[in-house]
């Protein structure tokens, strides 16, 4: 099964993750090596969100994510929530 985890973001966020990028970014290489994030990128125009896509048997996968994530520990993340995602086409 999929899940989406919505970011919604601080303002000029993109200037204050500079400090948090590279752990944020050890996290999500992490993830991804190990299976359970399938893919993951900020919204732009406006750049107030961003979206990552898991794959996992629960939503605790996304959930787990979102609260070790550096962005979310030190307040640059508002707002998240999981949604489950049902494939129609692509995916396995």
């Amino acid at each position: 099964m999929y899940y989406i985890l919505f970011y919604k973001t601080v303002d000029n966020y993109v200037e204050k993750r500079a400090p948090l990028r590279p752990l944020h970014l050890d996290l999500v290489n992490e993830s991804h090596k190990g299976g359970t994030l399938v893919m993951a990128g900020a919204l732009t125009d406006p750049a107030d969100g961003a979206v990552l896509i898991f794959k996992g048997d629960s939503p605790a996968v996304a959930e787990d994510f979102a609260r070790n994530d550096p962005y979310v520990k030190n307040g640059l993340i508002t707002e998240w929530h999981v949604r489950p995602w049902v494939v129609v086409a692509g995916g396995d």
